[in-house]
């Protein structure tokens, strides 16, 4: 160990050693997925052993290229990909996701105290074992950096070889194709930095000033309120309003509500919730429903215990931390917070329109079991382990369940404040940014892209009640989140050149 530290070492050597350790330790997700997706045999073999050598080629580039110009800076830089690279392997392997820009969306926009719930003893042994071992190596190790040229020829050869290493696969360039999101979305460090890139891209184009859209007037004099409920991470198949087996609604079963057959748009909650607000599938920045209804004329109350959604203009917007400072009796761990004080809100109104919106969490993943109060822990035993491929089925299906029993009795209580409510006419519309998986095919919670997305990340319960019994609901085989804005304008009684009949979902 001595010898190792006094002794000096090539550059080229503390690089080949590190790539070394980068392949071995945290590349056997991809080696993983290409043995699970290709049939083996002679090119099964140049698959795997063509990534190999390319992995251990750029890697051994990129680390000597940051080390030779960079010196300290770059054993920092370095260091920090290190530790990186642990933690996202931890994330990997426990939860069976893929490293995507929508995933670094949702670590940015993540708050720490839902961020430390995904951590456990297993994060803190990854960390330990594979990201701080590199970076001591980096530290103590002395180096020689050689001459310009030794750096011009390591440089050229690991080009090299990362060009053999694509000769080798030339003719499993259809396969690599094919594959090419899973594979991206596992190598270290790329999958990360490269997707942040491409997160921060997204956003500073969905920060631009957004398009307006076209005036909407108020058409009537009639007195409404719509209350829209933005659930999180509720798949459809757990609501024994749609034939569960389990009662996870036993009172929204008694409410008289039209439970609809929906699917979302995307499979994590900033894509989710833009959708639920937009008029129309876009990439574009348009003006979304609460901001548009607040421009013109309606009152517009926002109350949230999540995050995600676009920009809010409104004047009534308000965080679980900003209702417990008016309610500081209020539990504010849980999402009932949002009711507090809401019958009060909908009746200090002084204008014909409100729409009130309460953006709940009550389902996001991984501890389930602590979204809800104990008196709705109907189901055990239950999962307490962040390690949800580690956790036993039926308990982690009990946990989610009552997240379930805990939005019903959320929905209900909606319902129940908007039956005091004697002077307007009241709806309550109930629908998840997106489902969640529990272990089917061995995936967990959500964020799976589209185009490969399970069934349980997209199928979404879309659940109406109406105070206005001669008001019905269309038989519409199936419906998305796009109905919202559609269906909302269409209550409240605004016209409005955006306006899709085919949209709304009230007869």
């Amino acid at each position: 160990m001595k010898r190792l530290i006094k002794d000096k070492a090539t550059l080229t050597y503390v690089s080949l050693a590190l790539s070394i350790f980068t392949l071995i330790a945290f590349h056997f997700p991809v080696f993983r997925y290409a043995e699970d997706h290709q049939d083996g045999g002679f090119n099964g073999l140049l698959i795997l052993g063509g990534a190999a050598l390319i992995m251990l080629a750029l890697n051994f580039l990129v680390y000597y290229l940051i080390l030779y110009i960079g010196r300290i800076v770059g054993k920092v830089l370095l260091s920090a990909s290190f530790i990186c690279n642990a933690i996202m392997l931890y994330f990997v392997v426990t939860y069976e996701t893929l490293v995507t820009d929508s995933m670094m969306g949702n670590v940015y926009n993540t708050r720490f105290s839902e961020a430390s719930g995904f951590f456990s003893v297993a994060a803190v042994l990854y960390i330990l074992f594979l990201g701080i071992p590199p970076c001591l190596y980096l530290f103590f190790r002395k180096m020689e950096y050689g001459k310009f040229r030794s750096f011009l020829l390591n440089t050229v050869v690991a080009l090299l070889v990362t060009l053999v290493g694509v000769g080798v696969n030339a003719t499993n360039f259809t396969w690599i194709d094919k594959h090419s999101t899973e594979l991206g979305s596992l190598l270290m460090p790329w999958s990360y930095i490269v997707n942040t890139v491409r997160y921060y891209n997204k956003k500073y184009n969905a920060n631009r000033k957004e398009i307006l859209l076209p005036d909407a007037h108020i058409s009537s004099a009639d007195k409404e309120v719509v209350v829209l409920v933005i659930g999180e991470s509720a798949r459809r198949d757990h609501f024994s309003l749609y034939g569960y087996g389990k009662k996870t609604n036993p009172l929204l079963e008694k409410d008289s509500v039209t439970a609809l057959v929906a699917l979302s748009s995307s499979t994590y909650t900033t894509a989710g919730v833009k959708a639920i607000l937009d008029h129309k599938p876009t990439g574009d920045l348009y003006e979304i429903l609460p901001n548009y209804l607040y421009r013109n004329g309606v009152d517009v109350i926002w109350r949230t215990a999540n995050w995600g959604e676009p920009p809010v203009h409104i004047e009534k917007y308000l965080t679980h931390r900003d209702i417990k400072k008016l309610y500081p009796e209020a539990d504010d761990r849980y999402d009932g917070i949002l009711l507090e004080g809401l019958y009060d809100d909908i009746m200090s109104c002084n204008k014909e329109k409100l729409l009130v919106v309460l953006h709940t969490s009550t389902s996001h993943g991984p501890t389930y079991n602590k979204k809800y109060p104990s008196s709705f822990e109907v189901f055990t035993p239950v999962c307490t382990t962040v390690e949800m491929s580690k956790a036993n089925r039926d308990e982690l299906m009990n946990a989610y369940d009552n997240t379930i029993v805990y939005t019903d009795y959320l929905i209900h209580s909606v319902i129940e404040v908007l039956r005091k409510v004697k002077d307007r006419n009241c709806c309550m519309l109930y629908i998840s940014d997106h489902g969640e998986s529990l272990g089917e095919n061995n995936l967990y919670m959500h964020g799976v892209p589209m185009m490969m997305a399970p069934r349980e990340q997209i199928e979404i319960p879309f659940i109406v009640w109406s105070s206005d019994k001669t008001l019905g609901v269309k038989e519409i085989k199936e419906v998305g989140q796009y109905h919202i804005f559609h269906s909302i304008l269409r209550f409240l009684d605004m016209e409005s050149p955006i306006y899709d009949e085919k949209m709304n979902i009230f007869e």
